[in-house]
């Protein structure tokens, strides 16, 4: 009884779990249901497909877009989708295999995987600052991309990119550089005339003009030498000017100032005297005053100016021996010959054989030159009225003189006594005794010599040796 149960249990699960069987197809496997086909009760037990490596078409047949499907089956040639049907894929130029790189056609009337052609793309090229690039065909395989940089930039690296089939490019990013310098130009060199009395000329001149070939920015522009609107020397100037852009190139330029002076003919100092000019001397504006030395007095123009065209005004004056006048009413009159003009020593002693006077006259008659060249002369008031003496150099003078001389200056005839008297008739100092004519030198040059006498002594401190 529980056998029986136990086998009609079994049928009706069978019945249960079993339904109707319909007929397989895969597609592209080349089988198509059958419109003929019979329906198959449940109660049979339906059969595995039998593997058949002889039918043509076990899979469906393999069809890649942009590429292609290499097939070897274990039938032959005719047989490529057959059961065990092996096949490699390849892709167009330019295309990218993407899957397997081979299938096989299984019992499941499946392929073992997929695969397609992928186009070949590269990364869009970055842009470059300061430069741009163009390209044969995008980002596509083969595509050519040509790198320029903007005016003023040089391209270092490659110049051209090309898109490869693993889809990268070759070479490496280029950049743009700015090697080129700024554009400088100078102002045109000058030439100028100096100022009248001067021996330097204000020249002014406008900026350089300064431009960048890259992206027209100046940082800084230097200057090597004077500014605009300074005074020049005479002579040639070299003005430098140096610009320098954002990328530390420079450019320089250069132009010349020119100086010129007019000059008159050097003048010669007149025969026993000397010159004083004003500035260089011999510059136009000048002006050159003609001085006489000692004992000697200026016959001519007193001073010549030399002028535009490098001429001197007037004729050279000449230095002829002072000629004094003793034949005059007063001693005043006498004394104003020398004003601006000599120094006076005025001697007096009470007779010629004064032992003082002797030593004093003996001294100075030794140094003749040194008196001439501090512009001295000697007056000489010897004895007592009524023969009382007075000379200068071999010409005598009144008595009137002599005794207006004496009250004048406060010269007694009773002993010996010395004054001297500056060139504005000053009474500068007095000796009671006999000096050497160093003392009276030291006196003069330490205290009554002008500047330009001064000058003068410096020049001719070896004159008298």
């Amino acid at each position: 009884m529980a056998g029986q149960l136990t086998q009609r249990g079994a049928l009706c699960l069978l019945l249960f779990l079993t339904p109707a069987v319909t007929p397989t197809w895969y597609a592209g496997s080349g089988y198509y249901p059958d419109e003929s086909y019979n329906e198959v009760y449940a109660e049979e037990v339906p059969q595995a497909p039998a593997l058949d490596y002889r039918v043509p078409r076990w899979c469906y047949t393999l069809n890649i877009q942009d590429g292609e499907a290499t097939c070897y089956s274990p039938r032959g040639g005719n047989y490529h989708s057959s059961l065990g049907t092996r096949c490699e894929f390849s892709c167009d130029r330019g295309f990218r295999l993407i899957g397997r790189r081979s299938v096989q056609c299984l019992s499941s009337r499946r392929w073992s995987g997929t695969a397609y052609c992928r186009q070949v793309r590269c990364h869009a090229l970055p842009f470059i600052t300061s430069g741009t690039y163009t390209c044969t065909n995008g980002m596509l395989l083969d595509s050519r991309c040509d790198y320029s940089c903007s005016s003023g930039y040089h391209l270092e690296g490659d110049r051209s990119r090309i898109c490869m089939e693993d889809g990268r490019w070759s070479g490496g990013e280029p950049v743009c550089v700015d090697i080129d310098p700024p554009k400088i130009r100078c102002p045109h060199s000058r030439e100028k005339m100096a100022e009248p009395e001067k021996l330097t000329a204000r020249v002014y001149w406008d900026p350089p003009l300064v431009k960048d070939s890259a992206d027209g920015t100046i940082t800084r522009v230097t200057l090597r030498g004077p500014e605009p609107g300074s005074h020049f020397p005479e002579g040639e100037h070299v003005i430098r000017y140096t610009a320098y852009d954002r990328a530390y190139n420079r450019a320089s330029c250069k132009f010349i100032v020119k100086v010129q002076v007019r000059r008159c003919p050097t003048l010669k100092p007149p025969q026993h005297g000397y010159l004083t000019c004003t500035s260089a001397g011999n510059n136009y504006g000048a002006t050159c005053e003609y001085h006489c030395d000692g004992g000697y007095e200026r016959q001519g123009t007193p001073s010549r100016v030399c002028q535009s065209s490098r001429q001197w005004s007037g004729s050279p004056p000449i230095c002829a021996p002072m000629k004094i006048n003793v034949n005059v009413n007063s001693a005043a009159g006498l004394l104003d010959q020398f004003y601006e003009k000599q120094r006076l020593l005025i001697i007096s002693a009470p007779d010629p054989s004064n032992r003082y006077y002797k030593m004093q006259i003996s001294m100075l008659q030794q140094s003749t030159c040194g008196l001439d060249l501090r512009h001295m002369t000697i007056i000489e008031l010897v004895g007592q009225p009524p023969q009382e003496v007075g000379r200068i150099r071999e010409q005598q003078l009144s008595a009137n003189i002599i005794e207006e001389l004496r009250q004048f200056q406060r010269l007694t005839p009773s002993y010996f006594n010395m004054v001297l008297i500056d060139k504005q008739g000053i009474d500068r100092e007095r000796y009671m005794e006999p000096v050497t004519p160093e003392e009276i030198f030291t006196f003069i040059d330490d205290y009554l010599l002008s500047n330009q006498e001064l000058i003068q002594r410096r020049e001719q401190r070896d004159i008298c040796e």
